[in-house]
């Protein structure tokens, strides 16, 4: 796989995402839980007339996402960076890099989310979140393909939830997908889009640190001319009680979703129960909690 992975990232990215295109619908017709599961999220999300209208755009990007991982991964970061075409909004990072607080970046699974952090790399030094995979060669290629000069890596678990904690209180960016299901315990039963989705509070937790909350998202243009970089605040501050801030933040990826439904990932899984998902505040979460009042001097 990982020769495989190789080879495909010497193909040009307009090739790549015909290819893409072509996995989509393969995967679509030969697997009957994905097709389930994608029907049934943007049917709850969007409602019949627009997941109509964009079910088979949203087939093909789900498959451009998958095979343009290698060209992202895998090239020198300058090349990376360089299929970043236009970018929207980048005043929000110079006005939060001035306030000194951190910047908190939020990513969706929307557009081609594994080139924000690389691209924002080349700017300023940002840790980002991420699950360790259970496949050996997918986590060579992860280690491989993210950690940069100034991207670096913390594993979803309590050290990598210190190494953010770290990151913002010497003033810098840490990033994550607010819409991945969390594991069992650490997370709340919110509304998204609708219907209860195991939602993590790790995002709403971070705030208390007074960082800067920045939702990103990195639009797939056509023809593989690159990608258009969207940066957003927040359309109303991000306050309240913990579970007011996670289903807060719930609300503001929605919006972002409803810009561009078609490259969302609808397949992927968000409503999956979690075994043992008890309300209770976990002793992880809990440290969490302690660690960004002492960063916020509340």
């Amino acid at each position: 796989m990982i020769t495989l992975f190789r080879l495909l990232s010497r193909l040009p990215l307009a090739w790549l995402h015909v290819l893409g295109a072509i996995l989509g619908w393969l995967t679509w017709l030969l697997s009957p839980t994905y097709r389930q599961h994608m029907r049934e999220n943007m049917l709850l999300a969007l409602g019949p007339a627009e997941a109509g209208r964009v079910r088979s755009a949203a087939i093909a990007e789900a498959g451009k996402g998958m095979l343009e991982l290698p060209k992202v991964w895998l090239r020198p970061l300058a090349e990376t960076a360089s299929r970043v075409v236009e970018v929207s909004g980048w005043e929000l990072v110079e006005a939060a890099s001035r306030r000194g607080r951190g910047i908190l970046y939020l990513t969706p699974h929307l557009g081609c989310f594994e080139v924000t952090a690389q691209y924002l790399s080349t700017h300023a030094p940002i840790t980002v979140l991420y699950r360790p995979p259970k496949q050996a060669w997918l986590q060579t290629m992860i280690e491989a393909g993210r950690a940069r000069a100034q991207l670096h890596l913390a594993a979803a678990d309590l050290s990598g939830v210190r190494g953010l904690l770290k990151a913002l209180k010497r003033g810098e960016a840490v990033g994550m997908l607010p819409d991945q299901a969390p594991r069992a315990g650490e997370g709340r039963w919110l509304d998204y889009f609708g219907r209860p989705a195991y939602t993590m509070t790790l995002a709403a937790r971070l705030v208390e640190t007074g960082a800067s909350v920045i939702m990103v998202w990195a639009e797939r243009l056509p023809a593989g001319v690159g990608y258009h970089f969207h940066l957003q605040a927040p359309s109303a501050p991000i306050s309240g009680s913990l579970e007011e801030r996670a289903l807060q933040i719930n609300q503001q990826i929605e919006a972002l979703v409803r810009q561009c439904p078609q490259q969302y990932l609808w397949g992927y899984n968000r409503y999956k129960r979690r075994r043992s998902s008890a309300e209770a505040v976990p002793q992880d979460e809990k440290g969490v909690r302690r660690a960004a009042q002492g960063l916020s001097g509340d």
